[in-house]
């Protein structure tokens, strides 16, 4: 992560190393903003249309959807009857009653699926799902502006955000209404805002110098930088979606804390590591976790403002118990989470699409969110037998390739201590690795959406360091822009080949065949 500079290089010399984007004086950033335009306009596209297909919950969008739409109706998750599912499709909205319901994950994520109900309805099955594709949208454009910051180059950046934008495993997520989809697009956020404080405070060293009063060597001080407040803020609604944003906030930390010793260092301070670690490390503690735990505990606002909801009478309930010198409702909230940790470190149950996260990258085992035979076979799809299938499956070749990626970078990091492979690992290391830990639980493949904007920048790398090589000798650039070609076209013809099991079109039982490229993907 970090370079040594030649021990006779002036200051003045440390502090030209770049911190953003580079282009010409305006035609480079225009067509950054161009390309990722064009890229969000596809993602959209393929996001947004027919997304009420199909008409019925699928998954644990049973779970999600109830929750949201008494969040908005009670400020707490409200209970249902037995089976409430037919009813609420139906249009049958108002089956709840106010008794609060036992949930596991905290609110945020399902104040986002509210928010779609409000503006579309609840008896509308887009607007179930009108929350999930606003995010998945706004993740593409994301990830191609923090590509072209990280790579330093708009053409990276627009192959990284058409990546995203076609792959099965965001468009199933943004077409509907779960909470990975959206915690993925909260993280994606927190690193962009880290990624641009780390460069505005690169560009801040390079202009300023310590004050009279400092120590000598010890360089100017930053003070709170609102680019990293705002990220401890989006990592605390990534928590308050769910607890695996946990890791997150750790190892982001320890990514921002790395990016202020380099910058430290080629700001030519003698104390360069003295002052990252003990000035700028505990602002970042206050910034990145102390404004994450106030934005979390911000997220159960609804919670707090009633009475109803689950455990909210706790305390008042059983006086003596628990932590009792908090006030009450911050003690029945204490013992809410003691309850929802239980769940979350027990959960056993099996499933017949639980995976070890070891083939998680790989799609080994891919999760079938809904599967239905549409009838009248023969008018439905002029077959015997016909299939509606909605599988949160990433396009293979991406996968496969980011994978091999993914291998490289970390290859790279060791070997070369390549700061922009670290950035790009660091998502996989927060949001897969921690899995292992718990393969014994019921857990499954569709949780690594939360990487894959990670993959997709390991590949984008791997690309970029491809084209870099080929730029020595004329026939290297011929053979590996014509390769890195061939290579986004057949990602584009694999999205096309399974975009019916992605969104829920009706095939004939043999096309949904043809596209089972694995047993372990039926």
């Amino acid at each position: 992560m970090t370079s040594t500079l030649p021990a006779g290089r002036a200051a003045s010399d440390r502090r030209r190393a770049p911190t953003g984007p580079r282009g010409g004086p305006g035609g480079e950033a225009l067509w950054g903003w161009v390309t990722a335009l064009a890229v969000t306009a596809l993602a959209a596209a393929l996001r947004l249309r027919d997304l009420g297909r199909p008409a019925v919950l699928v998954f644990d969008e049973t779970y999600y959807v109830k929750d949201a739409w008494t969040l908005l109706q009670l400020g707490y998750e409200g209970r249902w009857p037995d089976d409430p599912d037919p009813a609420f499709e139906s249009g049958q909205v108002d089956g709840y009653s106010s008794d609060p319901a036992y949930v596991v994950h905290p609110p945020v994520g399902k104040w986002v699926i509210a928010l779609g109900m409000r503006l579309l309805g609840a008896q509308d099955p887009a607007g179930w799902r009108l929350g999930s594709a606003v995010a998945g949208v706004l993740a593409v454009l994301l990830l191609t502006r923090i590509a072209t910051r990280l790579f330093r180059s708009a053409g990276l950046g627009a192959i990284a955000g058409l990546l995203l934008a076609v792959d099965g495993a965001a468009i199933v997520h943004s077409r509907t209404a779960l909470l990975d989809g959206i915690l993925m697009v909260l993280l994606l956020a927190a690193f962009g805002a880290l990624l641009l404080d780390r460069d505005r405070t690169g560009e801040r060293l390079a202009r300023q110098t310590g004050p009279p009063w400092a120590p000598p060597g010890w360089g100017p001080g930053l003070g709170l930088r609102p680019w990293r407040v705002t990220a401890g803020l989006l990592l605390g609604l990534a928590v308050g979606t769910k607890w695996s944003a946990l890791w997150f906030v750790a190892v982001f930390g320890l990514l921002t804390v790395g990016w202020d010793l380099l910058a430290r260092h080629r700001s030519g301070a003698s104390r360069w590591w003295q002052t990252a670690l003990l000035r700028d490390g505990p602002l970042a503690f206050v910034s990145v976790v102390g404004t994450a735990a106030v934005s979390y505990v911000a997220g159960w606002a609804g919670w707090f403002a009633t009475r109803g909801g689950y455990a909210r009478t706790w305390a008042a309930d059983h006086p003596g118990e628990g932590i009792t010198w908090l006030p009450e409702a911050l003690r029945s909230w204490v013992h809410y989470h003691q309850e929802m940790w239980r769940f979350h470190t027990s959960l056993t149950t099996e499933h017949g699409y639980a995976s070890h996260p070891a083939g998680w990258l790989l799609q080994v085992r891919p999760t079938s969110f809904f599967f239905e035979s549409a009838e009248p076979a023969l008018q439905v799809c002029g077959a015997e037998r016909c299939a509606q299938t909605v599988t949160s499956l990433g396009n293979p070749l991406l996968w496969w390739l980011a994978s091999a990626a993914v291998l490289a970078c970390a290859w790279w990091v060791v070997r070369r201590r390549d700061g922009v492979a670290l950035a790009a690992l660091s998502g996989l290391a927060a949001g897969w690795l921690p899995w292992f830990a718990y393969s014994h639980r019921t857990i499954f493949a569709f949780y690594a959406i939360v990487v894959l904007p990670w993959m997709v920048l390991c590949l984008t790398w791997a690309i970029g360091r491809l084209l870099a090589w080929g730029e020595a000798e004329p026939w290297r650039r011929t053979v590996v822009r014509g390769v890195a070609v061939v290579g986004l076209v057949l990602v584009l013809l694999t999205t096309a080949w399974f975009l019916p099991v992605w969104t829920g079109q009706v095939t004939t039982f043999r096309e949904w065949q043809l596209r089972q490229w694995w047993r372990g993907w039926v």
